[in-house]
C-alpha cells in the first residue's frame, strides 16, 4: 500500500483536552468529526425506523431506481447501511471518512436534483458536503504522523 493511500487510512487520535482548550484548528476538527459520525449514523437508522421522516424513497431518483435491484424501499434499506458505516468511518479515520461522506453526499445532490423539487435540501447538502471536504482537509494536515494540533498557528 503507498504512503500516501496509508496515511488516508490510518485512523486518527482524538486531539488532547489540552489541545482542544486552547487551539480552534482543532475545536474546528472535532466539531466537524463529531457533527459527521454521529449524522450519517442517525440518517442511516432512520432508513429503519422512520422516526425522523417516514417516507424515505420519495428522495430516490427513479434513474439511480430503475438501476439499483429491489424496490425504493430496499434501496433505502441499503443507504442506511452504507451511511452508518461512514459515519463510523469518519470516527476512526476522519481523513478518508469526510471523503466518503462528501462523495455520499454528491450522489444524494444528484438524486435530488433528479427527483425536482428539493433543490433547497440539495443546496444544505452541498453546505455538509464542503463541511465533510473541510474535515478531510483538517485531518490530513499532518500526513504521515498522528496529528498535532498544538502546532497549527
Amino acid at each position: 500500500m503507498s504512503t500516501a493511500i496509508a496515511a488516508v487510512l490510518r485512523p486518527a487520535p482524538f486531539p488532547s483536552s489540552n489541545v482542544l482548550r486552547r487551539d480552534p484548528a482543532a475545536q474546528a476538527f472535532m466539531v466537524l468529526r463529531i457533527a459527521f459520525t454521529v449524522a450519517p449514523i442517525l440518517f442511516g437508522l432512520d432508513k429503519f425506523t422512520e422516526v425522523m421522516i417516514s417516507d424515505w424513497p420519495k428522495y430516490l431518483a427513479p434513474e439511480f431506481n430503475d438501476i439499483i435491484p429491489g424496490n425504493a424501499q430496499d434501496a433505502m434499506y441499503v443507504v442506511g447501511v452504507v451511511e452508518v458505516v461512514a459515519g463510523l468511518v469518519v470516527a476512526v479515520a476522519p481523513r478518508f471518512g469526510g471523503l466518503l461522506v462528501a462523495g455520499w453526499l454528491a450522489g444524494i445532490i444528484v438524486s435530488l436534483l433528479l427527483v425536482g423539487g428539493y433543490a433547497d435540501i440539495a443546496l444544505r447538502d452541498l453546505g455538509l458536503l464542503l463541511g465533510a471536504l473541510s474535515l478531510a482537509r483538517l485531518a490530513s494536515a499532518y500526513p504521515g504522523r498522528a496529528p498535532d494540533f498544538g502546532q497549527i498557528r
